[in-house]
Order: structure tokens, then sequence, then C-alpha cells
């Protein structure tokens, strides 16, 4: 197709590129070169759309020049060549020979950060980051990078059987244990300052599903009970490089104290985060043994303990429900004896004030009669004196109030008007 500058810059400034280009059977970018090349000016998409908006926008000028013909060569896309079946075959062969790329489980991606940002430790602590939503690991700075290699061949394992490892929720209502540290089991624990040291724990368990049975998962560094050696006012282990390469007169004032410090080795605790539900299985590794080679087994019984975790689970769900009855039967009577108590207590009380309204009568009544008596005695006196105690007998009936027998009854509180019964 052949056009003139002319009539190639009409068309460009009625329609965009991308509508123009089709039309002469070429791309928008093809065209525009084309339009670069000979100097044909073009709006840009600011143009249209101001355009589209009705607003005013001004079309670039086309400059002066030889009004020569352009070719425009429309482009004709190359058929595609059809593989062969050899073809295909060796391409599948040589993709299966390479090596498959590391993979990262994505509830890792970016926790080593996290984990690192954490509060002060000392030298053979674990990490305390100040996030709380995080994959359940504990580790001692040295042995991260290690821990998040376990954890991640451990959720890529779980995940190509096809349970996703992630973060309960919480609305799941899933909880999380106390994961024992101590690599050997013993009566105490001499764990961080002065043996009293708090292990960091994610607020929200690591769990993944098999069906609708919920498996949680916790990796930690294990503890090992290490003789430790007081030297320049800090602790350091017997073995370390400092304490063997110290001179005698060094440690003549110097002490030894055990406590319980990282070592270097993990221990898997799989557990019913369900409420009720007491079942846990733990693998440890050694040092003949590794983590890592202990994955598979992990996996495999996992797997297996579907039915009889959905059996606790189904008997702690059972025994909750007859804890909720029992407690709402002991609240239901509780309620009965509370309501019949206050009940008494209102018969009590308005027996109680009757009986105080009965005797405050009794007492007016004497008062009226004194009165009434003094108003008589009253006549007989003479003139200065009834007109001196008028006056005073009139504030004494306002100071001993009214006498009327209905404003003690109104006062009076019926049984009823205290408590009313719900259970009449």
């Amino acid at each position: 197709m052949q056009l003139t500058r002319l009539e190639l810059y009409k068309r460009v400034c009625d329609r965009p590129l991308s509508k123009v280009a089709p039309e002469l059977g070429i791309s928008g970018t093809v065209l525009a070169a084309i339009c670069k090349q000979y100097g044909v000016p073009y709006p840009g998409s600011g143009y249209w759309t101001r355009k589209s908006l009705g607003l005013a926008a001004e079309l670039p000028t086309l400059a002066e020049a030889s009004d020569e013909t352009i070719e425009i060569t429309p482009s004709t896309p190359k058929p595609r060549r059809k593989r062969t079946p050899e073809e295909i075959a060796a391409r599948k062969t040589r993709r299966a020979a390479k090596p498959d790329r590391p993979a990262h489980h994505p509830l890792l991606f970016g926790v080593e950060e996290h984990f690192r940002k954490t509060r002060d430790v000392k030298d053979g602590e674990f990490l305390r980051p100040y996030k709380r939503i995080l994959p359940d690991l504990i580790s001692s700075e040295a042995a991260l990078v290690r821990a998040l290699s376990i954890a991640n061949d451990l959720y890529l394992a779980l995940h190509k059987q096809g349970y996703r490892v992630h973060i309960a929720q919480v609305a799941d209502d899933l909880h999380r244990i106390h994961i024992k540290e101590q690599e050997v089991e013993r009566k105490d624990r001499k764990y961080g300052r002065y043996h009293s040291g708090n292990i960091w724990a994610p607020d929200r368990p690591t769990v993944f599903y098999i069906d609708a049975v919920p498996i949680g998962l916790a990796l930690t560094e294990m503890t090992e009970r290490v003789s430790m050696r007081y030297l320049n006012g800090e602790y350091h282990r017997e073995d370390s490089r400092l304490i063997r390469s110290a001179k005698p007169w060094q440690l003549t004032h110097s002490w030894t104290a055990e406590q319980d410090m990282p070592s270097g080795r993990f221990r898997v605790v799989a557990y019913s985060p369900k409420g009720g539900v007491d079942w846990s299985v733990s693998w440890q590794e050694t040092q003949q043994e590794t983590l890592g080679k202990l994955i598979p087994r992990i996996v495999e019984t996992v797997k297996g303990i579907k039915d009889n975790l959905q059996r606790l689970m189904t008997a702690a769900d059972e025994a909750e429900a007859r804890r909720k009855k029992q407690r709402e039967e002991e609240w239901e009577r509780y309620l009965r004896q509370e309501d019949a108590r206050k009940t008494a207590q209102a018969l009590a009380d308005s027996r109680e004030q009757l009986a105080e309204i009965i005797d405050r009568w009794g007492r007016a009544m004497t008062v009226e009669r004194f009165f009434a008596d003094a108003e008589e005695r009253l006549k007989h006196a003479s003139d200065e004196r009834r007109h001196r105690l008028e006056e005073r007998l009139t504030l004494a009936k306002a100071m001993m109030g009214g006498v009327d027998p209905l404003d003690f009854i109104e006062s009076w509180v019926a049984p009823e008007e205290r408590h009313r019964s719900k259970y009449a």
C-alpha cells in the first residue's frame, strides 16, 4: 500500500495507531517507526484521553517537506513448523535431565529477616523476634539458617503429599502446646539468666490438615546441660577456646556452674492443636543421625495417624459436650436456688418492713394523742401563755411529721414488688 506523508498524517491524527495499523496490515510498533522515519508526527495517548473526555487537545503540526510516497508492506507471519514426535520426545528428555532447582516453601519467604529482628539476647539464648505471627521455629542465631533449611525440607515434603502447611487462623480455635527444649529431660531447668529464661513462641500454631484433622508442627533447637565458667564478668563454656587458652592465674577467682545451652541439634514435634486432645509425637536428631534423614519417616507417621486422631477428636468433642451440658445443668440449679433465696428474702423483708410500719404507726398514734391532749389543755391556759405555746405546738407538729396511716402503708413494698420469681 502506498500513502503520501499528508495522507498518513491525516490517518494517524484521525484515530490511534492501534486502530490504524491493523488496516495497513502491520503492528502499531511498525507504524510508529514508519512515522518517525518519514517525519510524520502523531498524537500521543494523552490526546486521545482528553478527546474522549470532551476536552480541548492540540494536534502536532506536520512539518513542511516533500510529499513523497511511502510504501507500506503488510507483514505476513511465518507459519510455525510443527515439531516431529522425535523432537518432542528429545525435548522432554532434555527437560527431565535438568536438575531441579532448590524450591522454597512459600511460608518461609522473608521470615529470616523477621527472626533476626529480635530483642536483646545473651550468648547461648534463643532468638526472640518482635513479630509474633511466624512459623513455629525456635532457634539460636547461630543455627537459624539450618533451622530454616530443615523446616523448608519438611514443609515441602508435606506439600508433595498434598498437605498445605500454614499458620492457623484465629477463627480455627487451634492452640500451640508447650514444647520442651531439653534434649535430655531433667527435673530441673537451667535455661537463661538466673535459670528462669523465657523462650519465645509464636502466637498461632503452624498446622496442616489431613482431610479435616488438624496437626500442629513445631521445630525447636534443643538445649544441652553444659558446664559454664565465670570469667571477667561473663559466663563462658568450659570447653570454649577462651577458657582453654586462659592461664591458671586467670582462673584463680573464677567458678563454674551448669546451664542449659542451645546444642545446635533440633527436634520436630507433631501434636494435636485441638483443645482436649492430648496427643503428640517427636523426632530428634542425634550426633549420628541428622533430622533431614528422618523427614520421610515423619511424613509417613503423620499420614498414618489420621484415624487415631479422628477418634481422639471425636472423644474430646463428646467429653466437651458432656461437660457443657453439666455446666448448663449446674447453672440452672444455681439460678433456681438463687431465685428461691431471693423470693424468701423478699418475703422476709416485706414482713419486717410491715412490722416496722405498724410499730411506727403505734408511736405516731401516741404522738397524736399527746398533741390532742396538749391542744385541749391549751384552751384553758391564759391568753398570753396560749399565744406563746400555740406557736411552739405548731413547730413540734411540723417536726414530728404526718401521722396519716395511708402514708405509712403507701411506703410498704410487697414481696412481688421486691422480686418476681421466674420459676413460679
